[in-house]
């Protein structure tokens, strides 16, 4: 198997890989041409992220600066608000559904690394796809880690740190986030 097979059947793989390091480079060029872009001008940038990444819904906008890791893995909905210095490593797939905010300082990781110290030094790593519902907000500076499935209607505190799947209607908060209470679901 090539280091990217491996990446996307969810096994350990080399991000020292060429065809990984291309994909990657291709991301950072496209972050900073989008992040070119005059501030005030909303339809450039959209049109940009239709561009770079992999679907984009209506009334999406990120603010600068924005970071990825790919572009093309990341799926995002309808209604979409991504706050200032938002990144979003997407090795594996981001699917973000309708009407999600996201705070500033936040970041969504898909990728991890191995607790051995070799592995790490022979640049080992793992990935696993997040997925985000619909009628989400993430306050400022959380930090989603790999595999995490985020239901709908949730809000996650500021400054939270997700390291497992949240159900639908909650409020969670804390290192690690917690549940801290169910939640009205007031639009179904």
């Amino acid at each position: 198997m090539t280091e990217m097979e491996k990446m996307k059947a969810g096994l350990e793989y080399s991000y020292a890989d060429e065809e990984l390091k291309a994909r990657k480079t291709q991301a950072i060029l496209w972050c900073e041409e989008y992040n070119a872009i005059d501030g005030r001008d909303f339809e450039a940038q959209y049109a940009y992220l239709k561009k770079m990444l992999g679907s984009v819904g209506e009334r999406v906008w990120i603010a600068k600066t924005f970071c990825c890791d790919c572009g093309k893995n990341i799926h995002i909905g309808n209604d979409f608000t991504g706050n200032f210095n938002l990144t979003i490593l997407d090795i594996r797939e981001v699917y973000i559904g309708n009407h999600v905010m996201i705070g500033p300082n936040t970041l969504i990781t898909t990728v991890g690394h191995p607790l051995s110290p070799k592995a790490r030094r022979d640049y080992m790593a793992h990935a696993e796809p997040i997925r985000i519902g619909n009628d989400v907000w993430i306050g400022g500076n959380v930090t989603i880690l790999p595999g995490i499935t985020i239901g709908n209607n949730v809000v996650i505190a500021a400054g939270a740190v997700v390291t497992k799947d949240v159900p639908d209607n909650s409020l969670v908060g804390g290192v690690p986030a917690k549940l801290i209470k169910k939640l009205e679901n007031d639009v179904e």
